[in-house]
């Protein structure tokens, strides 16, 4: 018997993993624009997760532009509802080793099924030389 429900376990993995078969794919697209103390704030790197119980999934990474403007897009296939958030990782008003980190939560109705997005979600202007709930240093990002 148990090695019955071994194989079978074998075979729903492996099948899943070529086949794409567990779970839907979700997508989520994050915009904004990052200031410091009014300007722009350029070179700013966001990274994408999906806030996991054990541990997060990066999506997508990228950096502000010149205008401190950014769009990270991730997509992840799961059988219950992606919870997506972003860090952002940024030195503005700050001179430590380590860059400050600012994390914000995505709700779930910004997560889209399949490759396209359900709406894109606005963080609007950000200034980074204000301080967040939450926000912390991070050495390894």
């Amino acid at each position: 018997m148990w090695k019955v429900i071994l194989i079978l376990s074998l075979f729903l993995g492996v099948a899943s993993a070529l086949l794409g078969a567990v779970g839907s794919k979700q997508t989520v697209t994050v915009v904004g624009k990052l200031v410091c103390n009014g300007q722009p704030a350029k070179d700013v790197r966001i990274k994408l997760f999906e806030d996991g119980t054990i541990y997060d999934t990066k999506m997508d990474s990228v950096k502000t532009v010149g205008d401190g403007s950014f769009r990270v897009t991730g997509s992840q296939r799961k059988i219950r509802k992606i919870d997506p958030k972003i860090n952002i990782y940024h030195r503005c008003n700050h001179s430590g080793l380590c860059p400050k980190r600012v994390t914000i939560h995505v709700p779930k109705n910004a997560v889209g099924k399949g490759s396209k997005d359900a709406q894109l979600f606005d963080i609007g202007v950000l200034n980074l030389a204000n301080r967040y709930p939450g926000e912390g240093t991070d050495c390894i990002h």
